[in-house]
């Protein structure tokens, strides 16, 4: 083992008082288990613009409590010298640990004479960004791994506008935090600091006051038909509350929730990932609705960012992609904004580089302006600011991301799966009045517009060895680009990493141009308006590939697009 890897084991030996991460310790010393203990302590935890993430456990490299209490003490160190007095908003996701780092970060905060606001409960990381504007906060943390796997959790910080903090923001906290040896953070305990005033319960009113704010994004006089049903699945997650609160508000009562799934655990106990986006995690929920034949099926991930859907099509359910989603929002958002006698050239749509091509055709049918930004809502919610700082936020029509992230409405700056959930039933309900489902108005959508059709390749590169690899693959791409892939030319090749101009398309573009922030992703450009994007993953050891296929019907494109996989896959490999 590396002297200085040893070092630092023996001092976590030597330090570490927490009962299950010392019997862990002790276990993997024991055993001279050194990939373990390697893998475990060979790096810190990168705290980067997404906060942290990783599975649980001992070690530097390992979510904990001591990695947790050197992470707040780097937010409390830069709140402290940026603003006068901080306050700070605080909540988590159902995830293991979830209460005990919440109460460590709470301790942490205190002690450096920081206001928090802790939810009292588990709540969705739309609360959270909600929670920062409403109340003025400098600041919000969300304890949350999204939808990993149950053996991950993280910790996401947050701007005082409720977006996620910014690079450069990023970048300062995570040297503060090099700074730190987290067994110096001094905790004041929780019962103390609610003692003190320095650690509150967020009122009641919070959560109230995001369901209206949620409610004003809703069609003017909806009205579910009578016997309007929905199944629904929070998986384990957060998303109970808010998701039955904006549905009975628009009025829609009859709602089908997965028993098995309905309450907070964080083991997950019946999908092994609990993402909506996995046909496997929607099982149950699936099963149910064979049973009660509901007019939509929804679910969301345990931090309720994210949403997922199942239409009812010709005797099965039809699973509706991230992509397909928001095209299909962003598409029916222009008819209602058109309905409503609202200029719609005048609008914005935004999504990001990696998601579906298609709102580039919405946009120049309809007129409005689409621009495409990094990987991440952060940079969906600083278009919105942006346009606020014109005095034009009403020009926003809505942002998503390919990964089944959402935003219509200007109260929160992170993608949002409540108010997705109830424009999603708002517009089921809508078409089926028309007499057409979601899979059907889809449909429309491609042969009027053309097949535009998206997949992905993952592939896993854990550990050190494979952080390298990852590293080696993309600089390879970047030293001898292909010319040819899956049999197309190579047309064009975009290396975001040097910093680009925002692609944007239509609309009136009054702005000048943007110049994004330079990201380790490489666009490939092939004929006939196909596609591939390599990204490493921000929160797991992963390089993704992302493929645009593009034909006159869906056959076409599918085909196309499983020449796109085999390349990426190859280049992977």
């Amino acid at each position: 083992m590396d002297a200085k890897i040893q070092a630092v084991i023996d001092e976590w030996q030597e330090k570490v008082t927490i009962p299950d991460l010392k019997e862990e310790l002790d276990a993997l010393i024991a055993a001279g288990d050194e990939d373990k203990l390697f893998d475990a302590f060979y790096r810190s935890l990168e705290f980067g613009t997404a906060g942290l993430r990783g599975t649980l456990g001992v070690g530097t490299n390992r979510m904990n409590e001591y990695v947790v209490a050197q992470a707040t003490k780097g937010v409390a160190d830069y709140l402290n010298a940026h603003y006068e007095n901080p306050t700070l908003a605080l909540a988590r996701d159902s995830r293991l640990k979830g209460e005990e780092f919440q109460k460590v970060a709470a301790g942490v905060l205190a002690a450096n004479g920081i206001k928090v606001y802790v939810y009292p409960r588990i709540e969705p990381v739309p609360t959270l960004s909600f929670a920062v504007r409403y109340l003025g906060t400098s600041a919000g943390i969300v304890l949350t791994a999204s939808h990993n796997p149950a053996p991950y959790n993280g910790y996401k910080v947050y701007n005082d506008n409720g977006g996620q903090i910014a690079n450069e923001a990023a970048d300062e906290i995570s040297a503060t935090i090099a700074k730190v040896n987290p067994f110096d953070v001094e905790v004041m305990d929780f019962d103390e600091a609610l003692e003190k005033g320095l650690v509150v319960w967020t009122p009641d009113e919070v959560i109230d006051a995001f369901i209206q704010n949620v409610k004003k994004v809703s069609v003017p006089g909806f009205k579910a038909a009578d016997g309007y049903k929905v199944v629904y699945t929070p998986l384990n997650g957060t998303g109970m509350e808010c998701v039955t609160k904006i549905l009975g508000e628009i009025g829609v009562t009859d709602v089908a929730v997965v028993e098995e799934q309905r309450n907070p655990d964080g083991n997950f106990p019946t999908c092994k990932y609990p993402n909506p986006e996995f046909r496997e995690a929607l099982e149950l929920a699936l099963k149910l609705a064979d049973e009660v034949k509901p007019n939509l099926l929804v679910a969301t991930d345990p931090d309720a960012d994210r949403m997922g859907t199942a239409i009812p099509h010709d005797g099965d359910y039809v699973l509706i992609s991230g992509n397909e989603m928001g095209v299909l929002l962003m598409d029916w958002l222009a008819q209602q904004a058109q309905k409503n006698g609202e200029d719609v050239a005048t609008k914005v749509g935004v999504t990001t580089i990696v998601s579906s091509s298609m709102p580039d055709a919405l946009a120049k049918d309809w007129g409005f302006e689409v621009r495409r930004v990094l990987t991440g809502f952060k940079f969906i919610g600083d278009q919105i600011d942006q346009l606020k700082d014109a005095g034009e936020e009403d020009r926003y029509l809505m942002g998503f991301e390919e990964s089944y992230g959402y935003l219509a409405g200007t109260h929160a700056r992170d993608k949002d799966a409540i108010v997705a959930t109830m424009l999603a039933v708002e517009m089921a309900s809508d078409y089926a009045a028309r007499g057409m489902d979601l899979y059907e108005a889809m449909e429309e959508l491609y042969k009027k517009y053309g097949y535009y059709l998206n997949g992905t390749v993952n592939a896993s590169f854990p550990g050190a060895s494979g952080a390298e690899k990852m590293a080696n693959i993309m600089q390879g791409l970047r030293d001898n680009p292909p010319t040819e892939l899956a049999g197309y030319k190579v047309v064009g090749v975009t290396d975001y990493g040097k910093g680009v101009e925002m692609p944007r398309v239509g609309g009136l573009q009054k702005e000048a141009a943007q110049v994004l922030p330079a990201t380790n992703v490489i666009e490939f450009r092939l004929e006939d308006d196909n596609k591939i994007i390599f990204r490493p993953s921000g929160t797991e050891p992963k390089v993704k590939a992302y493929l645009f296929s593009k034909g006159a019907t869906r056959a076409e494109s599918e085909a196309v697009r499983d020449k796109l996989q085999a390349a990426a896959e190859e280049v992977l490999s």
